[in-house]
């Protein structure tokens, strides 16, 4: 990237930086982020509680105890992965704005590298994901400490799982960010195409027809999947190529669209 590539990227970076820091709704997904753990936990693990409790050992909150594609019990589904979820919800409506009020006319009267745009909103919504997963795990510790859960944990695993979590926000969102390019008229689909992705459920129909073959982790929600709480060096590996081998492919995809195409 030569240094007026790098400039114009600057650019657009700082504009939408500044619009996710200045706008309530980065704040309110960091608090849905946070409250759904301690939700799940605090209702299901509470002394007299109806409901049996969906965790033993916090952690479990965060990720499966090994990679485990076909969702068994709805305790192995409901961990940090949910976060890709919202994450894409939060996208589509960061990215839907743009075109509601005419920003992206504008934008693209004075700055005509769609490159960048699409570069500067991927790296801005894999800030915003990151961010969302480090407040799931604030919210699911403090839950934890309230219904005195097991703490006990392989503690360099957890480190490779929630690193793997992290790098995985930038697959997740080149490819909200690439969904929302595509049907930027739509943005009911948008939304809900997020949501679909997000549940992993292509995956999931997968690997029940294939069981837990190592292959699912070349793709988002395999290696979501994969940064366990059996992690080492090599998952952080794996999910961080997957990651950005998604986010290169997808970046490119949403330029080209941009290219070809109206995006007003």
């Amino acid at each position: 990237m030569g240094n007026k590539s790098f400039q114009r990227l600057k650019g657009m970076l700082a504009v939408d930086f500044y619009r996710l820091l200045h706008t309530p709704l980065w704040y309110i997904f960091l608090a849905i982020a946070a409250i759904i753990p301690a939700m799940i936990i605090g209702t299901t693990g509470m002394e007299g509680s109806q409901t049996a409790p969906l965790f033993t050992n916090v952690w479990e909150a965060i990720a499966v105890a090994n990679p485990l594609y076909v969702i068994e019990t709805i305790g192995q589904y409901a961990n940090m992965n949910m976060v890709f979820i919202f994450g894409g919800i939060m996208v589509s409506i960061f990215i839907g704005h743009d075109y509601k009020s005419g920003y992206v006319k504008q934008l693209f009267t004075t700055h005509a590298k769609k490159q960048d745009y699409v570069m500067s909103k991927t790296i801005t919504c894999a800030f915003a994901m990151a961010t969302m997963c480090l407040t799931y795990l604030l919210g699911t510790v403090l839950a934890g400490l309230l219904v005195g859960l097991s703490f006990s944990v392989n503690f360099g695993s957890l480190v490779c799982a929630l690193l793997g979590k992290l790098l995985m926000s930038f697959g997740w969102a080149s490819l909200y960010v690439l969904i929302n390019i595509i049907f930027r008229k739509h943005f009911w689909i948008s939304i809900m195409l997020s949501f679909f992705f997000g549940t992993g459920i292509l995956i999931i129909g997968v690997a029940g027809l294939v069981g837990n073959s190592a292959v699912l982790n070349l793709f988002l929600y395999g290696s979501s999947v994969y940064a366990c709480l059996s992690s080492n060096l090599l998952s952080v590996v794996v999910c961080g190529l997957c990651s950005a081998v998604w986010t290169v492919i997808y970046n490119l995809v949403g330029t080209y669209i941009l290219n070809k195409s109206d995006v007003y």
